[in-house]
């Protein structure tokens, strides 16, 4: 063995923790962080999700509590999904034009109380119709896309006037992007943003969510006729490229972790900011495999979010945001 064996050791920079800080590809941030939040009805209110375990629904007051914690741990923006009364639940989803409705009030509340956080509203009809579904349906209980995408706009339109930062659609309806686009200009809201769940899968991985909402048991059939085939990667490049030409501001890929090739292609493709839902699934998998004695929570979070921005995203949403934000020291 000479004395030049090996010329280069790759070790050599890992030997101390300074140098791994200072040679570190990735930097995770709590501003890189989404906080999805779940609204419920009432005050005072905090609702324990049995799926979700450490994850509740928050009466409004709530909400803007969570929304001060997330501000003061450096967390960028929070995500809102309201848990409607089932008694407002209709065929229709009206209850989602309605300006005083859950998610309004919670926007209201928020941008009064922490104005310096960002506020995505998610737009989609599921949290508010009596079966479950994204959108209309016909008598067949086929979801109708034109149809749908009128309502969206109006929705998109009530979450705007209620002081929403970003717009996010999760229903998958083909056009809706760029109606909201001409909807929000001519309506004055030039800089609210659009990110298009622009590659969201028919996945296995969101039973947890519909708990959340109060949607699982309502849904008559499935989603497969809208939300994208798992087994597809091209045609989620053709999504992102209509939904950018549309006018969406940003992009989403859902799920995350089991769609990890799906971020890459798109960042590759198109150099535009990418964000990635770890859905409900995926943080009850953590969360059962840390009861279980299995693994230990925070590296685990840290590793799982760290492959997001490693596989090229700008942020991510989870559940996980607050704790994961507090171990970064925000």
């Amino acid at each position: 063995m000479t004395a030049s064996y090996p010329a280069l050791r790759l070790r050599r920079t890992r030997s101390a923790p300074w140098s791994r800080r200072l040679h570190a590809e990735t930097i995770l941030t709590p501003a890189d962080l989404i906080w999805p939040l779940f609204i419920a009805d009432g005050e005072g209110v905090e609702e324990p999700i049995a799926s979700l375990p450490g994850v509740s629904r928050w009466s409004v007051d709530g909400i803007v509590a969570r929304a001060k914690d997330a501000r003061d741990a450096g967390i960028a923006c929070v995500a809102l999904f309201p848990n409607t009364p089932r008694a407002l639940r209709t065929e229709d989803g009206r209850e989602a034009l309605n300006p005083d409705n859950l998610m309004c009030r919670a926007i209201g509340a928020i941008k009064d109380a922490v104005p310096d956080i960002g506020v995505l509203t998610d737009v989609a009809l599921d949290p508010y119709t009596a079966h479950g579904h994204d959108g209309l349906v016909d008598m067949q209980g086929y979801v109708l896309n034109d149809d749908t995408a009128e309502v969206l706009v109006a929705q998109a339109l009530n979450q705007a006037a209620a002081g929403a930062d970003i717009i996010a659609p999760s229903d998958m309806m083909d056009g809706r992007i760029g109606l909201i686009r001409d909807a929000l200009e001519e309506e004055g809201h030039v800089n609210v943003q659009i990110m298009s769940y622009a590659a969201k899968y028919a996945s296995a991985f969101y039973g947890p969510f519909r708990d959340a909402v109060g949607s699982r048991g309502l849904l008559k059939g499935d989603k497969k006729t809208y939300q994208m085939d798992p087994a597809n990667a091209e045609e989620a490049l053709r999504e992102v490229a209509l939904d950018l030409q549309e006018g969406a501001d940003s992009v989403m890929v859902k799920p995350g972790l089991p769609y990890l090739d799906i971020i890459v292609r798109v960042k590759n493709a198109f150099e535009v900011p990418v964000f990635a839902y770890q859905v409900s699934g995926e943080y009850a998998m953590i969360e059962a495999a840390v009861a279980a004695g299995s693994a230990e929570r925070d590296p685990m979070v840290l590793e799982t979010l760290m492959a997001f921005k490693r596989a090229g995203c700008s942020g991510v949403l989870t559940y996980h945001a607050l704790h994961a934000a507090r171990l970064m020291g925000g």
